[in-house]
């Protein structure tokens, strides 16, 4: 696999997840690229994407705090990831919160938490009240322990 399959597979695992796939390629570009700052010109030639797709989606990816802009010489800029946006922009609590509802919301209309056709929600519902408890103190955890050493 050479840098740009790995983008691509990259582009095409987040566009699973929800992104474009332009901006998957992108995201997987910066978080391998040498020299890591890239300008427009260069990330469009390394991807093969429109100068309109560099431009929207390193606005989506500055927009949600992965990447930021950077001086070059002369007048323009070039766009470096975070080294540590991916884990600082994972915050999952919103989504396991809203699972953990969605399968009240389940219980509540059986009515009855103990019956068994709602054991699955009820197994739901914790897990996700679990995970989403859990999971950001393992972020915090990783950001403090191994984030704090670079």
């Amino acid at each position: 696999m050479n840098e740009r399959e790995y983008a691509e597979e990259v582009g095409t695992m987040l566009a699973q997840m929800g992104l474009s796939p332009a901006v998957g390629k992108l995201l997987g570009w910066l978080l391998i690229c040498d020299p890591p700052a890239q300008t427009s010109v260069q990330l469009g030639d390394a991807l093969g994407l429109s100068k309109g797709s560099v431009s929207t989606g390193m606005r989506m990816l500055e927009r949600i705090g992965f990447v930021r802009r950077v001086p070059t010489p002369g007048r323009g800029h070039a766009y470096e990831i975070l080294p540590d946006a991916m884990v600082r922009s994972t915050d999952p609590r919103a989504k396991y919160l809203l699972m953990e509802r969605l399968m009240q919301q389940g219980i509540d209309l059986i009515g009855d938490e103990d019956a068994a056709r709602a054991q699955r929600l009820r197994i739901t519902r914790d897990f996700y009240a679990f995970v989403g408890e859990r999971v950001p103190e393992l972020i915090e955890e990783f950001i403090q322990t191994r984030l704090k050493k670079d």
